[in-house]
């Protein structure tokens, strides 16, 4: 796939847009509305190739990257919980080849020599569900599910049920810290999950997918006896919040784990080298059917946990670690249709409908074709007998068509030019510059159109976005067919609009008087919302959360926002040059941004809502960091830390990193050969300092 340098570098940016809101639009439906569209190989393949175009064009790497997504909000019926410390996903490997540049970059970012050994701890990549286990003083006081990274689900309870989670840590050969959150895998075991399915088909009652889904459902019950019953285990694995960290590298903590009174998994260990690693992986791949337990993978780690804190974070990914998946499941079955949906963007997005077929034990029956191109070049047709392959999802990717076996009055499919929802016309867009048209062909009916409406709404009130409790997909469907809920601000307007309104909702199927009183209280408790919150919310196009929250960091209120990007704005280019000057966004994040708050009816909707809600200003880290909202630049050759580490030390501590120098450059840090962003700080009066001068400030 590694063809970049052959294409003109308009194509590789088109395919970069195309390739990240394909997978926002997957992160979406598999973290927020646990109904994934594609299966893993399918998501991987276009993640790997998003890499690729960012590795080989830096620029187009911005927190908006569908890397950014994170896990699944919190859903009703708990209560909410915000992790002190995030609890962020994993980048992926897919080979021996990815292992060994996983391994370089750790070297590059730490500025090691190849003669130094960097070690590696590995363990199984459990198929289950993650959560943290708050202690204090050695008592258990608290858990909750990773949610999306930032806040997750309060557990406590049903946590409590779990024979493997100790109530009390059990002293071992470091003091018991004041604080300590032990993360972990919940998990079902094989055995246990076949008799809990027996059980539940016997009883009449719903059978899970696979072991994971049990888990995860078991875990969530709001009767904590169920959960009891479900027979759950859990794996300690790594940490959150800590007032100190039981040992030097990751081996010695898990260790402090078992003394604990934690479960460790059994196949972890330390690998010297990555050749090693290499070898662990394997060795657990030929274990791996004949454990109790289902694995996807194996997670390396970098060993040594003060590099662990040099590396950091990028995104929403930690530096040093990375998952090694297992090859993907394969079995053949037929398609029995081809179905178009029509996405909040306006995106038509085909699905095939299968024969269902059991592919590792899941019975699979849909899967996203992606788009007309994909049908295209597969030549995907209704009838055909397909191969597909699945990775942990529940719905596959279509690898080949097995052309021996296509009908002989099989027919070409042709991708419909109509919108199938408002019945507008459904058109690729050409792009400016290279006049080639895009590969997602979009409805054009925008207003008019009731599944873009729909979808909107959807997107607005979703987990990671407004996340009302008891207004979900489901019941946004609802309200719009009846008129109800139009637009956002309807929503907020939902219980004052009609007097007899309440009597209406109670009257419909799923509701009573409690949950409709229910419903009005969660809508008033969202009133009060974080602006980068809300700026996901508004479903702008290009911004997904890492965006959102770059745009709230950098102009801080919702109203300076809206000031700076209005029609009366006295310098709107100069507007325009800033927002392209912070760090991370670039030409299509800057176009959407400034086309989407200067539009009348855009400015329109965000002025109703500003008089139903309140959007907070953007809160700087909470750490007393001299530099925390100061702008600073780093050029020339930097010698005490690599520039990557530089950038996000500085980041990490509250600051905003630009790429070039203004009046609004707080901080010049020059390594040696500094050449012409130096003169320009020199002459534009910015502070200038080294870089053991910067180390200085920032303390070391």
């Amino acid at each position: 796939m590694n063809d970049l340098a052959k294409l003109p570098e308009e194509q590789v940016r088109a395919e970069h847009r195309r390739l990240s809101e394909t997978l926002k639009t997957q992160n979406k439906a598999y973290y927020q509305e646990d109904a994934p569209e594609v299966d893993d190989a399918l998501y991987d393949r276009d993640f790997r190739r998003l890499k690729e175009i960012e590795a080989a064009y830096p620029d187009l790497v911005t927190p908006a990257s569908p890397t950014q997504t994170i896990g699944a909000a919190v859903t009703k019926g708990f209560g909410k919980v915000r992790h002190k410390v995030p609890m962020l996903s994993l980048d992926n490997a897919f080979g021996s080849d990815d292992l060994r540049e996983f391994e370089g970059r750790v070297r590059r970012f730490l500025g090691l020599p190849s003669t130094e050994d960097v070690s590696f701890f590995a363990e199984p990549k459990i198929d289950g569900l993650s959560a943290s286990l708050r202690y204090e003083k050695g008592v258990f006081v608290q858990g909750a599910t990773r949610g999306d990274g930032q806040e997750g689900e309060d557990i406590t309870e049903n946590l409590r049920t779990l024979q493997d989670l100790p109530m009390e840590l059990q002293k071992g050969e470091y003091s018991i810290p004041e604080v300590f959150e032990v993360r972990g895998e919940v998990y079902m075991s094989m055995s246990d999950f076949q008799a809990l399915n027996a059980n539940q088909e016997k009883a009449g009652a719903k059978v899970f997918a696979n072991p994971r889904n049990a888990a995860a459902g078991s875990l969530r019950q709001l009767d904590t006896r169920i959960t009891a019953s479900r027979k759950l285990r859990l794996f300690a694995y790594a940490w959150g919040d800590a007032s100190v960290i039981p040992g030097q590298n990751q081996s010695e903590v898990l260790t402090q784990f078992k003394q604990w009174g934690f479960s460790v998994n059994p196949l972890s260990r330390v690998c010297l080298n990555m050749g090693e690693a290499i070898d662990a992986y394997r060795k657990i791949e030929e274990l791996r059917a004949s454990l109790d337990y289902d694995i996807d993978g194996v997670v390396f780690k970098v060993n040594r946990l003060d590099w662990q804190q040099r590396l950091a974070f990028v995104g929403r990914t930690p530096r040093w670690a990375i998952a090694h998946k297992f090859p993907a499941e394969k079995a053949t079955t037929t398609v029995q249709d081809i179905e178009i949906q029509v996405g909040r963007t306006g995106a038509l997005t085909p699905v095939a409908r299968l024969e269902p077929v059991s592919v590792g034990g899941v019975v699979v029956s849909n899967a996203t074709l992606h788009n007309q191109e994909e049908i295209e070049r597969k030549d995907i047709r209704i009838g055909d007998t397909v191969v597909i392959q699945r990775a942990g999802d529940v719905i596959p990717q279509v690898v080949e068509v097995i052309l021996d076996k296509r009908p002989h009055d099989s027919t070409v499919f042709n991708f419909p030019v109509i919108c199938p929802v408002c019945g507008s016309h459904a058109v690729r867009e050409k792009n400016p510059t290279t006049g080639k048209e895009d590969v997602v062909r979009r409805c054009t009916g925008g207003l008019i159109c009731d599944a873009q409406a729909v979808e909107r709404l959807k997107h607005f009130v979703s987990r990671t976005a407004f996340d009302i409790d008891g207004l979900g997909a489901k019941q946004i469907e609802l309200f719009y067919k009846r008129g109800w809920v139009l637009s956002p601000v309807d929503i907020f307007k939902l219980e004052e609009n009609d007097k007899n309104r309440l009597q209406k909702i109670k009257n419909l199927e799923g509701f009573g008087d409690k949950a409709v009183r229910n419903l009005f209280g969660a809508i008033d408790q969202r009133r009060t919302i974080e602006m980068d919150r809300f700026i996901f919310a508004l479903g702008i196009r290009h911004i997904g959360q890492g965006n959102a929250r770059l745009l709230a960091k950098n102009y801080g209120s919702l109203g300076k926002l809206m000031e700076t990007f209005s029609p009366d704005y006295p310098e709107p280019g100069k507007a325009y040059v800033d927002l392209l000057a912070i760090d991370g966004i670039g030409d299509a994040v800057a176009d959407a941004v400034k086309e989407f708050f200067s539009e009348t009816r855009n400015r329109e909707i965000l002025q109703d809502l500003s008089e139903q809600l309140s959007v907070q200003d953007f809160e700087a880290p909470s750490d007393e960091s001299p530099v925390s909202g100061k702008t600073v630049v780093f050029t020339g050759s930097l010698e005490l830390m690599t520039r990557a580490e530089s950038k996000a030390k500085a980041e990490g501590l509250g600051a905003k990193v630009s790429g070039s120098v203004s009046a609004k450059t707080d901080y010049l840090v020059a390594g040696a050969k500094a050449g012409s962003k130096l003169k320009k700080a020199e002459s534009l009066g910015v502070t200038v300092m080294t870089e053991q001068e910067w180390l200085d400030l920032i303390g070391g």
